[in-house]
């Protein structure tokens, strides 16, 4: 079973994606409940594989490699590690809770679940593939749904933001191609083990100028400074699972791909673009937090909040030179913290725009200014989104506090200044969260919303493993960390000490 269970992984969702295909159209809950059947199956072989996953070993695990376009050394290439079993967990936890956050859908439920389904096996294909060319065509994969979800399903200006969001990916991975292109004629090969066994032979200038490129395709989806203009739009536009799957593993591709490419196979381009990654993360945390400050719409507060937690994401990565300023222990604490930052941050956000899904259902807006004392009438919300805020804030005894910690411990020491400045997101955080919760929930009843309803015990249901996640890691981390250890340190290894790690197996 486990010799295929990659793959299995990956393409589930399309076998799934031919069984709604062929139902008929105007049977939704066929539909609905045939979707919730092939990602649970996804989220059990998930979990079996996590729990078959031998956390003492750094290298790549349950590999499977076939010839696929010999003439060009192409091979159909998977396996997973540290760096990408929490991903791998991740993505079919939100797509399956997701599918019950899309029960509301009633417009071409079809092609809408078809849609849905086929952007599950994109993201999945980009997190387990260890063939460049494979990586693209995943990552290319997952850009046509999402440009549909979007168009078809979203809001009112939804294509123009569908179009907007094309646009950036397409122009990211335009460059991206450039780069996997001069990449293969320098090593021959689009394996990421034979290019990175080929280290000795790359300039630096060619890292550099190779890095940038990888760089730049990546930084649109991450968001970084300034290409982030997309995501708001987005995200505001975007149905609420939609925006979950948007926020909870899309932008995180962006910073997998840096460091599950640029970072062992560039090494010296790393070392020299590391400065500039701790101040993209410093603007990141504090124009997106000032951004989320200046909001009245609910929805695009927690869009720009991710900017702003990205920005940690940046910060612990920066780290990673800590080996060659004598700091390894800042250097594993910044990268642990970083993908560790990665997984939180998309289980709080997914929570976030699950939430706010739930109460623009109800009122049909989401103007943080047009509620006000929504908690005497939705008491059991209010609890549920006062935790969701605070696991955003980055309170101690929620997961996001332990990975941003970790980021700024790891980034200390070699950039004192940035995360002291840094830390001012952190108070900004609690500005406009509890800024916002104030509006919303407390003071006095606004007595246009008489009627409306708390929240349901299905809405509920799908909202509690996100809480249950978020409140064991921020309590007892040791899990996730022992998972991605021994993978983030062989990183830091092959870019601080390149030629003394191999990473054929």
């Amino acid at each position: 079973m486990f010799e295929h269970i990659l793959t299995w992984l990956v393409f589930i969702p399309i076998l799934g994606m031919g069984a709604v295909m062929i139902l008929p159209s105007k049977k939704h809950d066929w539909i609905r409940w045939t979707s919730v059947f092939v990602t649970a199956i996804q989220l059990i072989l998930a979990i079996a594989l996590l729990m078959n996953f031998d956390r003492s070993e750094g290298a790549y695990q349950f590999m499977e490699k076939y010839e696929w376009i010999k003439a060009f050394n192409i091979s159909y290439f998977v396996g997973v590690d540290g760096l990408s079993m929490p991903m791998v967990i991740l993505t079919p936890l939100l797509m399956f809770l997701s599918i019950f956050a899309s029960w509301s859908i009633k417009k071409k439920v079809k092609g809408y679940f078809m849609m849905f389904l086929l952007l599950n096996t994109g993201m999945m294909g980009v997190f387990v593939s260890l063939d460049f060319f494979l990586f693209y065509i995943f990552w290319e994969v997952m850009l046509l749904p999402m440009y549909f979800l979007i168009g078809i399903w979203g809001g009112p200006k939804r294509e123009y933001a569908a179009i907007k969001f094309f646009l950036y990916t397409l122009a990211g991975s335009v460059v991206m191609l450039l780069a996997m292109i001069a990449l293969y004629f320098k090593t021959g090969t689009f394996s990421f083990l034979e290019m990175q066994a080929e280290v000795a032979n790359f300039t630096r200038g060619f890292q550099i100028i190779v890095f940038l490129a990888l760089f730049f395709g990546f930084a649109i989806k991450v968001p970084i400074f300034p290409f982030h203009t997309w995501l708001p739009l987005a995200h505001v536009e975007a149905p609420t699972a939609i925006s979950v799957i948007l926020a909870g593993v899309l932008l995180k591709m962006g910073t997998y791909g840096i460091l599950r490419i640029s970072y062992p196979i560039l090494p010296e381009g790393t070392v020299w673009f590391a400065p500039m990654l701790a101040v993209l993360g410093l603007i990141n945390v504090i124009y997106g937090a000032m951004c989320a400050l200046a909001q009245t719409d609910l929805k695009k507060l927690v869009a720009y909040s991710s900017v702003n937690h990205m920005g940690y994401v940046l910060l612990g990565m920066a780290a990673v030179v800590g080996l060659q300023q004598a700091s390894p222990e800042a250097a594993q604490a910044g990268m642990n913290g970083a993908l560790f930052q990665m997984f939180n941050h998309g289980t709080i956000t997914a929570m976030l725009f699950m939430l706010v899904g739930i109460i623009y259902e109800r009122a049909h807006h989401r103007d943080i200014d047009g509620f006000g004392g929504l908690a005497s009438k939705m008491p059991i919300y209010a609890g549920i989104m006062a935790v969701a805020f605070f696991a955003g804030l980055g309170l101690p005894g929620f997961s996001g506090f332990i990975s941003e910690a970790m980021c700024f411990i790891g980034a200390f020491p070699m950039y004192t200044g940035i995360v002291i400045v840094s830390t001012l997101g952190i108070l900004f955080n609690a500005g406009y969260f509890l800024w916002a919760y104030q509006r919303i929930f407390l003071g006095k009843f606004n007595e246009k919303y008489n009627d409306i309803a708390e929240i349901k015990t299905f809405e509920i249901a799908y909202l509690v493993p996100l809480i249950v996640v978020t409140i064991f890691l921020g309590v007892y981390p040791q899990p996730m960390l022992d998972l991605m250890k021994n993978t983030m340190d062989s990183i830091i290894e092959m870019v601080n000490n390149p030629v003394t790690l191999s990473w054929l197996p």
